[in-house]
């Protein structure tokens, strides 16, 4: 799972044109089960809504200000039950949160439980009927899924690699299978759906091959497109094009970590890896020493490496510290923004770690390469 550990943006956010009209999420429990406090979250634009309330007889209502269909988290916090409490924890097992995903739209959308939200019975609109259908279809992947992040999981506590690569590999396999067998089908026999921008982002992934995914995009309805997460993917398909393989790299300036200006264009005729990171993302940090590896091993060869850290607001010490205690030798820059983070908008980073390798010319000649192949990408180029 190596290749898939990456730190992800949080969800994203689907949305369809429809009338102004107000809209109600209504949870309803019949469960014996003791919840503490009923959370609502989803985003709008690049905000993160949290709501939270407590059930009254057995409703809570939550009203957010939607004009259009948005994937919406509902989590339970149950009371932990005292008699299988010990030294003030659950044990391993116990469930003490849960968590569903669904679509609210204008509307109303009802969540009722009988026993648990796993199971609840919910009634909605075309959006969340659309996405029920697609979590059906998703269910076998998603089981496979856990069966074989529990398989990664055993090897690499026994350090088997020669395990964990063979996982990798039906990994990958799996996730090519479900994207076509699941995606790509939803895509092509629901352009008009209200959740077709959400599918075609989970088709296309954080990093979008553009010569892929705009023609489908542009098979999608006039309807669909014209939306406010329509007009943002396409602002995404069109940055994709910008920093593919073979274009110019767009520059940037930024400050370092003595807040002194740096651009990219300072390092023209050189060869750069552009390596998009952050202390507190754990991928990144598991990916540093090859990255180590590769600036020691060419160095000396034209090769240079420039560090854009996605770190967050008065965190620069975390920031700091996490370079020297990996040993990054190069020259780092960042505003200290998370994802709002200027020079990753301008490159369409959504997760991390990304990178990119540029030419001496400014050229884009290969795009997250990792561990291994980042060290025969550097050979080919430069041995």
């Amino acid at each position: 799972m190596k290749k898939f550990l990456v730190c992800l943006l949080a969800m994203g956010t689907a949305y369809f044109a429809s009338a102004q009209k107000p809209t109600k999420v209504e949870v309803k429990t019949t469960s014996k089960k003791s919840v503490d406090k009923v959370f609502f979250l989803y985003r709008k634009d690049d905000d993160m809504v949290t709501d939270s309330a407590q059930f009254k007889n057995g409703v809570v209502v939550f009203t957010p200000a939607l004009n259009e269909p948005t994937l919406v988290y509902v989590r339970l916090k149950y009371h932990p039950d005292s008699s299988l409490m010990k030294d003030g924890e659950m044990p391993k097992g116990n469930q003490l949160y849960e968590t569903g995903l669904y679509y609210a739209e204008p509307g109303l959308l009802q969540i009722n439980i009988s026993d648990s939200l796993k199971n609840a019975m919910v009634k909605g609109g075309t959006a969340q009927k659309d996405y029920a259908k697609l979590t059906d279809l998703l269910k076998p992947y998603n089981e496979k899924s856990q069966a074989l992040s529990k398989e990664y999981m055993d090897y690499r506590k026994n350090k088997d690699e020669a395990g964990m690569d063979r996982v990798e590999a039906e990994f990958e396999k799996l996730d090519s299978v479900m994207k076509t067998d699941v995606y790509l089908k939803f895509l092509n026999g629901n352009p008009k759906s209200p959740i077709a921008i959400y599918v075609l982002g989970n088709y296309a992934g954080y990093d979008i091959d553009p010569a892929v995914i705009s023609p489908l995009f542009d098979k999608l309805s006039p309807q669909v497109k014209s939306t406010t997460s329509g007009k943002a993917f396409a602002d995404r398909i069109e940055v994709a094009k910008k920093t593919a393989v073979g274009a110019m790299a767009m520059d940037f300036t930024q400050n370092d970590t003595l807040d002194k200006p740096v651009s990219l264009h300072d390092f023209k005729g050189k060869y750069v890896l552009v390596d998009f990171w952050a202390s507190w993302c754990g991928p990144c940090r598991a990916e540093n020493p090859n990255v180590v590896k590769a600036f020691n091993q060419y160095k000396d060869k034209n090769f240079t490496v420039l560090g854009v850290s996605l770190d967050q607001p008065g965190k620069k010490q975390a920031w700091l510290d996490a370079i020297h205690a990996d040993d990054l030798t190069w020259t780092h820059v960042s505003d200290l923004q998370f994802w709002n983070n200027a020079v990753a908008k301008q490159y369409g980073i959504r997760a991390i770690p990304q990178n990119l390798l540029i030419d001496p010319s400014g050229k884009i000649i290969a795009k997250n390469i990792r561990g291994e192949e980042l060290g025969k990408k550097l050979s080919e180029v430069l041995d």
